[in-house]
């Protein structure tokens, strides 16, 4: 066959280039192999020893002790299962036993590559180099660094064998899990020793290397699996292993054990919100593997907020409350200091060494965004209130205000079905002001309050308090339809027992190595949130909750406030009570699921579960004895200054009269808006509109404009935007009847105009009745609630 001209000529390019390519891989080889014959002959060839990490107590006492493995013992070549090191050289460094250390053509294509990525699948490292790198060299990204590295990589390769090169590499790299060397692999992995391994257990060890977090066979068995294949694929390509046995290898499961229980430690909760702590954090590691180990091998001396006195105090007084472990549920508890923001106690739930699903699920703290093996987060019940409160008096609201207060209630909700809401107790009264309706934890007198307030108002607070998780700005969060967890609700109340200032939770004070050197010191951050003023008046309602309400069973012999909370179906049960001293948050519920807490043919719990119950019991265990040795002290009054200035005018009355025009709110965010309002003298009322130009919880605009002067109490009525409205398909209805074609558009969430007019002709008499042209098209996306125009043939 005779080749066209353009073949030729693109079959010589290609040519010309490899040569190129392997001039310039010639001329670098020789130059790293010139440079590194230039440095000196001794190199000594290290032992690396990850150093265990220690986490503390607040006292400096040593909680636990974390470290890669205990059986770290380095184990010759000779007692490895030679398909080990077959499999490690075959994918990570397949020419291993033929370059002088560095292997030019991958070299000369990391170098090419953008080396500041530190990305060591373009082939660029063998595995003297990443022996190197581990340590002697550490692992900053720059060209110099991957220079020296090559350098020190032939050197190395001078100086000693192949196989003891590969014997120390082996026996130091990290496998995951902890794990370090081959012997720790197989004894986490598969509970064998390292010459024990067959070789689809050796082809999985040696494809976890290159991302033990990527291709952990415990969290990821999938991606593990097809890992340890491309090894056997590699092995089959290379013609390094018998076809046979790596077909039966490909056969085989994983086969690896479960994660061995971690030892046995009073928080074990904690620690894992520790080592999330460090994890997420830049300064102990540039990636997440980097990080891991840092917390691994470190040697990092991690100072914690955690008290051991109150942790184990924590711990039994949950166990007192909830003591038959075959029908109570779980409970979670999170103290903190609100003056600092430390958390000095922290229970997330007591079965997590028991063999049972979902038994190390945390139910304390983290976020509603972090969902591991279960639900983490949980509805927040009437503990909510407290910052619907808040809200109501900064937007000007008074206690004073009444209410009917029925035993159920139905609320039309623009856009929405019918809100029925029951109280709990099934109980009404005639009129009720608030004290009396947060005392007494009145859900129908609460449902109203929301809907003069405005949910967004509602949920702004709880986030301003410090609430992180995602909150719907809906009528029912008022009673806690919103999830949310322990860490956060017992964040949120320390703005009220710290006087309206807030301190974030705090569990790591500071991070050492192990000669001291500094690697973190938790930062000192306080700031007002709400106004001293407010916060007193919300403690003052929150005290008789405990004195004369729902809250009864939370009474420790001193000034003590706080907020029970039962979910729909009592599938969550909460007491977050506090002293100007401690917060304390209680969840009691079953971890699995939203299951009622009431006595039943099933005999889920012993009693009715409610906050009052045994949360508030739990907390009282708790929290008695804690502040045994605290001089008791109560909350400041109201109108008494702070030195901080944190003292507004009263919201207990009615506000001042306004002075001037009204300020301007737009681009404000809805707290600030409200609160410079209210301050003037104004009445707010809220305005939800969609926007895509504006973000959600920031106001759109302003009725009357700033620089409007109105009466004594005015409103002024803001637009709020709720973010960008949601988005459907227009469905198509062509043909289709008057009526059929609304219950299609309006089941989308779409409105209908109907336009009586005769098509174009020729008409068909038989249409008559049905629609011949819409607009927008179907498959457009337009904006829920937008209106399709269809045209009807009379």
């Amino acid at each position: 066959m005779v080749r066209s001209s353009e073949a030729l000529h693109t079959g010589s390019f290609v040519a010309r280039r490899r040569r190129r390519q392997a001039a310039a891989t010639t001329v670098l080889l020789l130059a790293i192999v010139g440079t590194a014959c230039s440095y000196t002959s001794q190199l000594p060839l290290p032992r690396h020893q990850p150093v265990s990490s220690e986490i503390l107590w607040d006292n400096g006492t040593v909680l636990t002790t974390v470290h890669a493995q205990e059986n770290r013992d380095p184990v010759t070549l000779r007692q490895m299962a030679p398909t080990l090191p077959t499999a490690v050289i075959a994918i990570e460094d397949e020419r291993f036993y033929d370059h002088p250390g560095v292997d030019a053509r991958g070299v000369l294509r990391a170098l090419t590559h953008d080396v500041s990525n530190g990305d060591t699948s373009q082939g660029g490292s063998t595995i003297t180099q990443q022996y190197v790198r581990a340590v002697m060299l550490g692992h900053e990204k720059n060209l110099e660094r991957k220079l020296r590295e090559a350098v020190m990589a032939v050197q190395l390769e001078q100086r000693y064998s192949k196989q003891t090169i590969l014997e120390q590499y082996l026996n130091i790299v990290y496998f995951g899990e902890g794990a370090y060397g081959v012997e720790a692999a197989a004894e986490q992995y598969f509970a064998k020793h390292a010459h024990d391994l067959d070789l689809a257990q050796s082809a999985l060890l040696a494809g976890v290397i290159r991302s033990p977090t990527d291709y952990d066979p415990d969290k990821y068995p999938a991606r593990a699996l097809a890992r340890r294949n491309e090894v056997l694929d590699k092995l089959a390509q290379l013609k390094r292993e018998p076809a046979s046995a790596i077909a039966r290898a490909r056969a085989e499961p994983l086969g690896v054990l479960p994660p061995r229980p971690d030892p046995r430690t009073d928080a074990p909760h904690f620690i894992d919100e520790v080592r999330r702590f460090i994890e997420s954090r830049p300064e102990f590691g540039a990636t997440p593997d980097a990080r891991q180990r840092s917390f691994y091998e470190g040697g990092l001396r991690i100072k914690t907020t955690l008290d051991p006195n109150l942790q184990a105090l924590a711990v039994q007084s949950i166990g007192r409350i909830l003591e038959d472990p075959a029908t109570d549920p779980s409970g979670a508890l999170v103290a903190m200091d609100p003056k600092t923001g430390e958390v000095k106690a922290y229970v997330g739930g007591e079965h997590y060494y028991d063999k049972v699903p979902g038994a190390k699920v945390d139910l304390a703290g983290g976020g509603c965004n972090k969902l591991i093996d279960g639900k983490t987060c949980r509805q927040a019940g009437s503990t909510f209130k407290a910052f619907v409160l808040a809200a109501a008096l900064q937007a000007g609201i008074p206690l004073s205000r009444t209410y009917n207060a029925p035993p159920s209630l139905t609320i039309n909700v623009p856009g929405q079905p019918p809100w029925l809401v029951n109280n709990y107790d099934g109980k009404g009264e005639g009129r009720m002001n608030l004290v009396d309706a947060t005392v007494n934890s009145v859900n129908t007198v609460y449902a109203q309050l929301i809907m003069d307030l405005g949910p967004q108002l509602g949920v702004s607070m709880a986030r301003q308090l410090g609430v992180q998780s995602p909150l719907s700005a809906v009528p029912s969060a008022v009673l806690g339809s919103n999830p949310t967890t322990p860490l956060e609700m017992a964040s949120g109340y320390s703005s009220f027992a710290g006087d309206g200032m807030h301190a974030p939770p705090v569990i790591v004070s500071q991070v050492t190595t192990s000669d001291g050197t500094v690697l973190y010191q938790a930062p000192e951050r306080r700031t007002r949130v709400l106004s001293a003023n407010i916060a007193r008046t919300v403690n003052g309602v929150l005290q008789q909750v405990v004195t004369r309400g729902t809250g009864i069973n939370a009474r420790i012999g001193r000034a003590v406030a706080g907020k029970t909370g039962t979910s729909d179906n009592w599938a969550d049960a909460w007491f977050v009570g506090y002293t100007p001293e401690l917060v304390t948050a209680v969840w009691v519920g079953f971890p699995g699921g939203e299951i009622s807490m009431r006595p039943d043919a099933e005999g889920h719990t012993r009693i009715t579960v409610q906050g009052g119950s045994w949360p508030a019991e739990i907390w009282q265990q708790f929290e008695g004895p804690a502040l045994a040795e605290i001089p008791p002290s109560t909350f400041p009054l109201p109108g008494v200054a702070t030195p901080d200035g944190g003292v507004a005018p009263s919201t207990t009355t009615m506000p001042p009269a306004p002075t001037g025009a009204v300020p301007s709110v737009q681009g404000l965010d809805v707290a600030d808006a409200t609160a410079a309002l209210v301050g003037a003298g104004y009445r707010v009322s809220l305005d939800e509109v969609s926007s895509r130009s504006v973000p959600s919880g920031v106001v759109i605009s302003q009725d009357p404009p700033a620089g409007s002067h109105i009466g004594v109490g005015g409103t002024v009525t803001v637009q709020v935007s709720t973010g960008a409205p949601a988005q459907v398909t227009v469905p198509n209805v062509l043909g289709a009847l008057t009526d059929v074609a609304a219950g299609a558009l309006r089941g989308t969430g779409l409105d209908i105009d109907v336009i009586p007019q005769s098509e174009p002709p020729p008409v068909d008499p038989s249409n008559s009745g049905r629609i011949w042209k819409q607009s927008p098209i179907s498959g457009s996306r337009v904006d829920a609630g937008s209106t399709i125009t269809v045209w009807v043939d009379p």
